[in-house]
């Protein structure tokens, strides 16, 4: 994935997500907000680097500043993250999924997700799959006793596959579609496809040519 959602020159197959793999990152607990994710202190920078830092600040660390044993602190390196119940609710700050995905995550398994914020993870390319809150509850127990352990989200037949078994997710269709296909990213698509669009351009009678 792209530090700025898209590069020019991206064409549509280096886009499609149709799987992840790597290890999992377990976030315990029903309607973490987006003020959580990422406190509204840090939603001045003009660009999102360094945005990784800010990804669950305040909930990381004590009441002295150090750091505790949130799993951002104890799982570096995981990519997908699981959670629970109306994962994202709350503002609808982009800056939330942005800065989940600099700090690491490239899929995110719960309970269910709030619209706008499974929304703007689909315009990341971070697919954002629901499951039974049995099925989140077991996975993120694995997690927790196997932290090394693989974990593959199959975005095309919506499946997760750890620990030898298979369990069936589900992925809203506009996002399994966009992610599948690689017209996740309007921009890259644009930039990638700017010759045609300056031949339409200018065939436009309407429109000026540059």
């Amino acid at each position: 994935m792209s530090d700025d959602g898209g590069d020019d020159g991206v064409g549509v197959e280096e886009m499609k997500v149709r799987r992840v793999a790597g290890t999992g990152v377990p976030v315990r607990g029903d309607d973490i907000d987006t003020d959580q994710i990422i406190p509204a202190r840090f939603l001045k920078t003009t660009t999102w680097e360094g945005m990784d830092q800010y990804a669950f600040y305040d909930a990381r660390r004590d009441d002295d500043g150090e750091l505790n044993d949130h799993p951002f602190n104890e799982y570096r390196g995981a990519n997908v993250l699981v959670v629970n119940d109306n994962f994202g609710c709350g503002s609808s700050r982009e800056h939330a999924p942005r800065a989940l995905a600099r700090w690491g995550v490239e899929a995110i398994v719960g309970e269910s997700f709030a619209e706008i914020f499974a929304d703007n993870c689909k315009s990341l390319g971070i697919p954002a799959a629901t499951t039974d809150p049995e099925t989140v509850a077991e996975l993120q127990d694995f997690i927790e006793a196997n932290p090394e352990a693989g974990i593959e989200l199959d975005v095309v037949g919506e499946t997760v596959t750890y620990d030898g078994k298979t369990v069936d997710v589900d992925i809203d269709e506009a996002m399994r579609g966009a992610l599948v296909q690689g017209i996740w990213d309007t921009v890259a698509l644009l930039r990638s496809n700017m010759d045609a669009i300056d031949g339409t351009a200018a065939d436009l009678p309407y429109v000026e040519s540059r």
